[in-house]
């Protein structure tokens, strides 16, 4: 499955018109990188990949729609996945992509 594009272009307008925002392919999703790090994506598999602080990672689980992404059979803490129909409302959207933009942009340049 491809990345959803209605969705990417719903995240590049909630993204804005940031300097430092770069976009890239990546597991066949288009991913977000503010600074050269990622912060959000829209997903191959469908919704979209958030990077969030992991400190926070588990309790975004337990009070969001949110679910740890897991790769190699790990889940992943500051990588959380939330599936289309969860982010399907704009308020919901941009409260992720304000959450892994505002992560993203605290971590050193790359």
């Amino acid at each position: 499955m491809a990345y959803d594009e209605a969705l990417a272009e719903r995240l590049r307008v909630l993204l804005g018109d940031r300097p430092d925002l770069t976009e890239k392919t990546m597991f066949g999703g288009l991913a977000f990188l503010i600074g050269g790090n990622m912060a959000i994506a829209a997903s191959g598999q469908g919704g979209i990949l958030v990077r969030v602080d992991p400190e926070e990672g588990e309790a975004l689980v337990a009070s969001t729609p949110a679910e740890a992404m897991v790769m190699r059979g790990r889940a992943m803490a500051s990588w959380l996945r939330v599936d289309s129909a969860d982010v399907s409302d704009d308020a919901a959207l941009a409260a992720w992509v304000e959450r892994g933009a505002s992560y993203a942009a605290s971590l050193p340049p790359k």
